[in-house]
């Protein structure tokens, strides 16, 4: 009888692998990871707590309902319970949106370079990508991204705060770019660095959703809120929309360790303020050194910078992880930075001034 391997759906051919953050080394000389955005901090108070109490329940399924930290984050935004999904951190939840939209024969925009997970899942899911080169600022083309729909377009992504740029989309041009795309296709405003912007002329998604009912929010508590270990993401939407959520979600992927930590998480928010605004200070400390030093920089509204340079990427990675920092690079293009603790930065940014002698 002759061999065959089972088949397999073809759209998984070629699909790009996502590469997370490389880790610091344990026994080298590198001891700071700036390289996946995660809030250097240790976990908000309580949330310890509610974690150790969850450890005594691994016997029993969580509630797949999510009910606890659906009905905190009802009250924490002033939305229906109805209108709240949850899932695996931001991009799981993103991946239940194409699931729920999108397959062989449609198309899903977004700009590029931007969060990389993006091409993966929709790879996933059948349908096509459709990428929209930034402006030569870094910042998110809506116009081009609006000429860019067609009648087989289903999702459009926008990531305000883009990753790995750190840019963003201002409400009167977010507005106009939304007046333009038809009423069924859906805009998923991707959320994950909300916490971190400062620019008042940013829009909150969520003020922009509710009169919009072609409009998803994302949300995620792995960077802010530090729960980057857990996976747990949600979605603000209208009913339609967050129903096909719920339908898509993978049963008790959320644990209720996760659950338990959000819930806390969200209930020591004047902590959380005065993490982010210190991370929010360190972020201005040292754009100011870089430009000081000579880089051009993105204007940043997250907890990372983005750099520029092209062929030098990878010299310029190896270079920071022999100083003591691993950063991010995307070869070709540029390195993503995260902002760290204050003896990470300072370590990074004599990194970058020996680099930049070198050139």
């Amino acid at each position: 009888m002759s061999e065959t391997n089972p088949k397999l759906r073809a759209e998984l051919e070629g699909i790009p692998t996502y590469k997370p953050g490389k880790p610091a080394a344990a026994d080298g000389p590198v001891a700071y990871k700036l390289s996946s955005n995660e809030n250097p901090y240790p976990p908000l108070p309580g949330v310890i707590e509610s974690v150790t109490a969850a450890t005594g329940s691994f016997n029993r399924y969580p509630d797949m309902a999510c009910t606890g930290l659906i009905s905190e984050l009802s009250d924490r935004f002033g939305v229906p319970l109805s209108h709240l999904a949850t899932g695996t951190g931001s991009v799981g939840v993103a991946q239940q949106l194409l699931q729920a939209t999108s397959g062989p024969g449609d198309e899903v925009i977004y700009a590029w370079r931007s969060f990389e997970a993006y091409p993966i899942i929709t790879q996933i899911s059948g349908a096509t990508s459709v990428k929209v080169p930034l402006t030569p600022g870094e910042v998110h083309d809506l116009d081009a991204m609006a000429d860019a729909i067609t009648d087989r377009t289903r999702l459009i992504f926008v990531c305000n705060p883009n990753n790995p740029t750190g840019t963003v989309v201002r409400r009167a041009e977010l507005e106009r770019f939304l007046d333009r795309v038809p009423s069924d296709v859906l805009v998923v405003l991707d959320e994950a660095y909300r916490e971190f912007i400062r620019d008042v002329e940013v829009p909150d998604g969520v003020a922009i959703y509710r009169d919009r009912p072609n409009v998803c929010v994302l949300r995620t508590f792995s960077k802010a809120y530090g729960l980057a270990g857990l996976r747990v993401g949600f979605a603000i939407a209208h009913e339609p929309v967050a129903a096909a959520l719920r339908k898509t979600a993978v049963p008790f992927g959320v644990s209720q360790l996760a659950q338990d930590a959000a819930v806390a998480s969200l209930r020591a928010e004047d902590e959380l303020l005065g993490r982010v605004g210190s991370l929010v200070c360190e972020r201005q400390r040292v754009v100011e050194a870089l430009h000081g030093q000579g880089w051009t920089v993105p204007e940043t509204q997250a907890n990372f910078v983005w750099l520029r340079l092209g062929e030098r990427t990878l010299d310029f990675a190896a270079h920071c992880e022999q100083a003591g920092v691993v950063v991010r690079p995307f070869a070709g293009e540029g390195v993503r930075v995260t902002i760290g603790e204050t003896e990470a930065n300072d370590i990074f940014l004599k990194a970058t001034e020996a680099f930049r002698k070198e050139l």
